[in-house]
This record gives C-alpha cells, sequence and structure tokens, in this order.
C-alpha cells in the first residue's frame, strides 16, 4: 500500500475542513459520558459576561458545529459520473443520507448522520458513524453556489465513497471538547465525539474550570505575540505540509502554550500565482505589506473582533474604520472618497485554489487585486528546479530540527512533487543519524528503500518502526506487501488483520487481507473480509467482483 494514497486523502479531508468555514455556541451535546473536567462550556462564561455571551452567540464561529438535526440543511444531488443519487433528509427525529445507483439494487443503502460541520456561511457537511468509526459524507452543501456536490477531489469518483474519515486534524477547529481517537485508530471515538457545539470560549481562553473557581484565565491581547497570534493559527495557517511534533497531536494545544510545540507547518517559498488556499488567512496576512510594516502590533484582532461580527449593514463602516485607524481619516478622504468599502478592492474575494464552488477572502492586502504571489511564495519567473520549503513562521528552530523538516519534504514527495524526492530521502538520512529510533522516520525511510527496490533494507526499516509503534498503519500495510511478495502470506495476513482492524475504512487494506486469506485457504475469512470492506464502502467495485468470485463454485480469489 503506497503512502502516497493516504498523503492523497489527507489532502482531501483538509480540503473539507478548508470549505467549513464556521466555529462556536458551545452548547452541549447530551451525553452519558463523563466529559474533560477542564472545559465548562459557554453557559458557564454567561452569567459573569452575558453581553459578550450573547453577541459571540451570533458569530459564524457560533454555528460551526452540531447535532446534525439542528439548522438541517435537506436536499438531493445526482453525481452524474458514478450516476449515484444522495439525499439528505429528516425521518422520525434522525438524519439521514440515503444513497442509490437506480437500476443498481447492489447500490443502495443510508447512513444516520449525527453531527454537521461547518456553519453554512461557506458550506457544510455532516458525518455519520459506522461501528464507532466517524466519516465524512461524500457530498457537501457549497454555500457561495447555494448547490450540492461531491466533497472536495471527489468529483471524478465512478463510485460512492462513503469512507472518508473524519479527522481531529479538520474537526478540532469546529468543535469543542474533542474527543481523541481511540488508541491505534485514527477516526474511531467515544461518543459523543465532541462535548460542546463549536468552538467554545475556552478554545481561546484556556480551560475554564480554574477561572469559574475564582483563578486566572487567557487573555490573548495580553500574551506575547507569538503566542497571541498562535490562538488563531491553529486553525487559520495551513501551509503546504504540516507536520505534527514527536508524541504531539494538535488538539492538545491550550491557548498560551508554543504552538511549535504540536505541529510545524511548512511552505513553498518559490511558489508563484494568485492562488489562495481555503484556510490561508494567517499565511496570507504575513505577506501583506501592512502586516510588514506593523510587525508584531498587528494582528488578526487588529481587524477581527473575536466576540461579535459586525451586521451586513455594518459591515463596510466597520472595516473601513478598521483600515483608517491606520491611514488615517484624511487618507480615506483623498484614496477614492466614491468607494467607502476598502475590502471590496484591496481584500476582494477570490476563488479557492484547494476547495471547488468557495471563494476566500485576500488577507495578502494587495495594493492591486490583480498582482501578488500565491499564499506561502514569493513572486518568480519560473519554479526552480528543486523547490524551496520553509518553516512557517520562520523560526531558527524549525529550520535545524530534522526531524520536521525531513518528514515535510517526504511528504512534499509522496504528495507529487518529484523534485522534493532527492532532497526527501538525504535529509530523512540526516535525521535517522540523530534519532535513529523515530518511528516516523523509520517508516517514512522504509518507503524510500522500498521504492528504490531495497527491499531487505525496507523491510527491516518497517519492522524496526513497527516495534516502536506498532499502530502504524502505513508501516504495517506496505511490510504486508513485502511479505506477501516474499511468500510469506500468513505474516502478511497477521500484518493486514491489524491495520485493517484499526482501520476497515481503509479499503485497499482490506482488499490485500482478503485475497490473502483466500490464497492461503481461508475461504470464509476472505468472504467476512471483504463483507467487511462493503460494510464502509459498499460501492467499491473490485470488492464487489472478489465477493462474487469468493461465492462460486469452486471459489476465487481473484488477482
Amino acid at each position: 500500500m503506497s503512502r502516497l494514497n493516504w498523503i492523497r486523502l489527507l489532502a482531501f479531508v483538509l480540503a473539507i475542513c478548508s470549505l467549513l468555514g464556521g466555529r462556536c455556541s458551545g452548547a452541549a451535546i447530551p451525553t452519558d459520558n463523563k466529559e474533560d473536567p477542564s472545559d465548562v462550556g459557554n453557559e458557564a462564561c454567561a452569567r459573569c459576561h452575558a453581553s459578550i455571551y450573547e453577541s459571540y452567540r451570533q458569530t459564524a464561529m457560533a454555528h460551526a458545529s452540531g447535532p446534525a438535526t439542528e439548522n438541517l440543511i435537506a436536499g438531493e444531488f445526482l453525481h452524474k459520473k458514478s450516476g449515484v443519487q444522495y439525499r439528505i433528509y429528516k425521518e422520525d427525529a434522525k438524519v439521514w443520507l440515503s444513497f442509490e445507483r437506480p437500476g443498481d439494487p447492489l447500490v443502495r443503502g443510508k447512513r444516520e448522520l449525527l453531527y454537521f460541520v461547518g456553519q453554512g456561511r461557506r458550506g457544510r457537511t455532516y458525518l455519520f458513524s459506522v461501528d464507532g468509526f466517524v466519516f465524512e459524507s461524500p457530498v457537501n452543501w457549497y454555500s457561495d453556489r447555494n448547490m450540492w456536490d461531491m466533497a472536495p477531489a471527489f468529483g471524478d469518483v465512478s463510485e460512492a465513497p462513503m469512507n472518508l474519515p473524519a479527522l481531529t486534524s479538520c474537526l478540532d477547529c469546529h468543535v469543542s471538547g474533542i474527543r481523541p481517537p481511540i488508541q491505534g485508530t485514527e477516526n474511531r471515538y467515544e461518543m459523543p465525539v465532541f462535548a460542546y457545539s463549536g468552538v467554545a470560549c475556552e478554545r481561546c481562553h484556556g480551560p475554564g474550570v480554574a477561572h469559574v473557581n475564582g483563578g486566572a484565565v487567557v487573555n490573548p491581547a495580553k500574551l506575547a505575540p507569538d503566542r497571541r497570534d498562535a490562538i488563531c493559527m491553529q486553525c487559520h495557517v495551513e501551509g503546504n505540509v504540516a507536520i505534527e511534533r514527536q508524541g504531539k497531536h494538535l488538539y492538545e494545544f491550550r491557548p498560551g502554550d508554543d504552538l511549535s510545540d504540536y505541529v510545524r507547518y511548512y511552505v513553498r517559498a518559490d511558489e508563484t500565482g494568485t492562488g489562495l488556499r481555503a484556510a490561508s488567512q494567517f499565511e496570507a496576512l504575513a505577506q501583506s505589506k501592512c502586516k510588514k510594516k506593523s510587525g508584531d502590533a498587528m494582528s488578526c484582532m487588529s481587524c477581527h473582533d473575536p466576540h461579535q461580527s459586525p451586521s451586513p449593514k455594518e459591515r463596510i463602516a466597520f472595516y473601513r474604520g478598521k483600515c483608517l485607524a491606520c491611514h488615517g481619516v484624511g487618507f480615506g478622504e483623498k484614496h477614492n472618497p466614491n468607494q467607502p468599502d476598502c475590502t471590496k478592492c484591496h481584500m476582494p474575494a477570490n476563488l479557492s485554489v484547494d476547495v471547488a464552488h468557495t471563494e476566500v477572502t485576500d488577507h495578502r492586502i494587495p495594493r492591486r487585486p490583480a498582482v501578488g504571489p500565491a499564499v506561502g511564495g514569493f513572486p518568480a519567473p519560473m519554479l526552480p528546479p528543486t523547490p524551496r520549503l520553509v518553516p512557517f513562521p520562520a523560526s531558527a528552530a524549525a529550520h535545524e530540527d530534522l526531524r520536521d523538516k525531513a518528514l515535510a519534504w517526504e511528504a512534499m514527495a509522496e504528495s507529487g512533487s518529484e523534485a522534493a524526492a532527492k532532497p526527501a530521502e538525504q535529509l530523512l538520512r540526516k535525521a535517522l543519524i540523530e534519532s535513529p529510533n523515530d518511528p516516523s522516520l523509520l517508516a517514512a525511510m522504509g518507503y524510500v528503500e522500498q521504492m528504490h527496490g531495497h527491499l531487505s533494507d525496507s523491510r527491516e526499516l518497517y519492522q524496526r518502526a513497527l516495534a516502536r509503534d506498532p499502530t502504524l498503519v502505513d508501516a504495517a500495510t506496505n511490510l504486508g506487501v513485502l511479505e506477501a511478495n516474499r511468500g510469506n502470506l500468513r505474516e502478511a495476513v497477521v500484518l493486514w488483520e491489524g491495520a485493517f482492524q484499526r482501520g476497515p475504512g481503509k479499503s485497499s487494506v482490506g482488499m490485500n487481507l482478503a485475497r490473502a486469506l483466500c490464497g492461503t485457504g481461508q475461504i470464509d475469512k476472505a468472504r467476512d473480509t471483504t463483507q467487511r470492506v462493503l460494510q464502509f464502502n459498499p460501492d467499491l467495485e473490485v470488492a464487489k467482483k472478489l465477493l462474487s468470485g469468493l461465492n462460486a463454485t469452486p471459489p476465487k480469489c481473484g488477482k
């Protein structure tokens, strides 16, 4: 199983996350499970901060997520290329996603939708669960075009993709009190997945239990600039690559922490063009002359009040006032006095380059809207033969950290940049000298050696990686391929069984396992595994063909 497939899948998920541009009401999700005692929810804050609580409830962030039954956007959508008809509807106090291909009785089913993500200003998607594994709906609502369509990057599929995992990297920016995935899995959660709808006060102010009991709470405006900015960056910076630090996860970040202790972002410093990613506001702002001249004095809060949003009638005057606070009233009287909307010329909305049907505001604040570098890049006549990948924000520690830099370059290489392959390999070899027991580095180097055909070296590296982290699905999957090619089908079965148990939505792993079981004469297990694949991915053609062969007399394993 190529790690490239998982990199691409993650890109799909991040693109969906970018689409869903909302945030937080803090309403508690009903549950019998014990919630994190450090989370108190917005209602506790309302006792002393009633006016802020009421104004915040009206913001886009106040409606970022919640139960699927809340503010349902119902509808139907026919995906022409696959011929699958989708329908989102409410029935018997529950919300459902149905799918069917007319004339094909094998492709017909429905999933109960549990949550929505995205307040609807840009778009919305819904989440469902199969055996505790949580997935995103394959169809999204796109508000800018007032239409339903496939999730990003699924427009050309010829099947009904029902196995897009709901990852914390996306969910954490839209919910509060998120539960981490069950150990060893990427998308299996205890229910409810999150304690509060949207992003509650604690996302910016830190755990509230101490404050409720009379202690201090984080005031972002009083933090050091890098810690202040980190609070916005946790959801409004994307980069070309994001690498979680060893043993850390972004959802563990708390206001006041150093964000780079949890994740490091890298951007290409040689990109050209005018494209904007849907979740690139902080990267874009860093390129603006406003930010470069103002330095740390300027932050997201210079223009945005996180506690309230201006109404449509107030919007033009509100943001004009923000511009004139720096440029002066006299400048506003002289510069285009007949156009009071500064954002119309200097922060225009353009289509996102990574999410279809979605517009984003240009936070580069260009003097001339048609001119400007791509987010994460600087003007250049053409891309050089070797890309330049640099940490964002610029950091000496990130520059010197071989582990994160090597994994970032490797991710670039696996996402399709052939020019990144050589520097990725060089950095991986150096990083392994420095950190010889890092499982992520070992697995990455194992894949490089596998691609070179150095199968013995690759096998050893995967084994070392799994000895230190048995939950690495990619390493187990790839090692299983090596063992199968050596004729060790039973060892391959053991590896794939573990990987498929932790990620039954990974259809290719299940198909490898089913074929191996068939090849070792375990027909009943092969049949059960194929049915398990179809439980999570019911329109997978290769699985349907294999199941038909397994049900034949005599059974056929296929290729």
